[in-house]
């Protein structure tokens, strides 16, 4: 059973990693490319936009906390 455990944590950290909110945006974006794609549109465009998007939440998000960090100083 411990075998199966660790391979399962190693699939969670892998895929969340740090970060679950990246995590289900990428998720979330798939999935809408997904429907897109059934709806029968043409649908490239949005992962390039959701990669951009979520890059920059993702550093706006640092930034943040390292500023929080350094007014607790």
């Amino acid at each position: 059973m411990s075998y199966i455990k660790a391979f399962l944590l190693f699939w969670y950290d892998f895929v969340i990693g740090d970060d679950w909110v990246i995590a289900a945006g990428v998720v979330l974006a798939l999935i809408g490319t997904h429907e897109l794609v059934r709806s029968g549109a043409n649908a490239w465009w949005l992962m390039p936009i959701a990669v951009s998007v979520l890059l920059a939440l993702s550093v706006w998000r640092l930034i943040a906390a390292a500023e929080r960090r350094k007014r607790q100083l």
